[in-house]
C-alpha cells in the first residue's frame, strides 16, 4: 500500500506553478498509459487556462486548492476548494480563476 498527502502535493506544485514560466506544474499521482484509470495533480497560477482539448474518457475534477473555471462549448462551471466538477464527455478548458490546485480523475473510454 502506498500512501501520499494531497495536501502537501498541492503545495509543492502551486510553489512550482509559480515559479514556472508556463504558470502551471503537474504530476501524474496514479496510473499512466498502462492503466484505465489516471490521477493527475494539476496546479495552476491565477490566470493560467489549460486550453480546449478532448476528453479521453470518463473524468473528474476535485479542486483541492483555490477557485477554477471549467468550460465546454457555451456552458461553464465553477469549482472551489472541496468541490467536484464531472467533466462533459465533449471539449473543454480549464481556467484558474485563482492560484488553484486540483485532482484529475480520468478513466479511458475504450
Amino acid at each position: 500500500m502506498q500512501k501520499l498527502s494531497l495536501d502537501a502535493k498541492a503545495r509543492e506544485h502551486l510553489e512550482r506553478a509559480a515559479a514556472s514560466s508556463t504558470g502551471r506544474s503537474a504530476e501524474t499521482l496514479y496510473g499512466g498509459h498502462e492503466h484505465a484509470l489516471r490521477q493527475t495533480l494539476i496546479a495552476l497560477r491565477a490566470g493560467t487556462t489549460l486550453s480546449e482539448h478532448e476528453n479521453p474518457g470518463e473524468a473528474t475534477v476535485l479542486v483541492l486548492r483555490g477557485r477554477v473555471r471549467l468550460r465546454s462549448g457555451e456552458e461553464s462551471w465553477e469549482g472551489m476548494a472541496g468541490d467536484l466538477l464531472l467533466v462533459p464527455p465533449a471539449r473543454h478548458s480549464l481556467e484558474a480563476l485563482e492560484d488553484a490546485a486540483t485532482l484529475l480523475t480520468v478513466v479511458k473510454a475504450g
